[in-house]
């Protein structure tokens, strides 16, 4: 839970304590294994790991609640708005221009959350 806290801040504990009355155990796995046992692996620093998930998550595709998650891990970790959405930017090449727009979008509303708007730089 403290590397859950550290990266994921109040959004990932919002989610851990949203499963806790229908599916305990994954909220259990997302804490215990997730963070405690691949975030915390020191090979990679946490901005790379969360530059990692945000293409995983932009690949993937309607995982926009994830990602909402994420941008905000990846803003508490030292990635720049600009970082985020060059990255954001970047994985069109590969997922299509639908689902770097979405994913986008879903950096957008963290962003307007956080008091980030708007965007310069790219």
């Amino acid at each position: 839970m403290e590397v859950l806290a550290r990266i994921d801040g109040e959004a990932g504990s919002r989610v851990v304590s949203a499963l806790a009355d229908v599916s305990p155990e994954l909220a259990h796995q997302i804490a215990a294994w997730g963070f405690g046992e691949i975030y915390s692996r020191p090979a990679l620093p946490p901005r790379d790991r969360q530059l990692v998930t945000l293409g995983m998550l932009t690949a993937l595709g309607g995982c926009e609640p994830q990602l909402e998650v994420h941008v905000n891990a990846a803003l508490n970790v030292g990635l720049t708005p600009e970082e985020i959405v060059e990255a954001l930017l970047h994985s069109a090449a590969y997922c299509g221009f639908p689902k770097a727009i979405n994913a986008t979008f879903a950096a957008k509303k963290v962003f307007a959350e956080r008091g980030l708007l708007p965007v310069h730089g790219g």
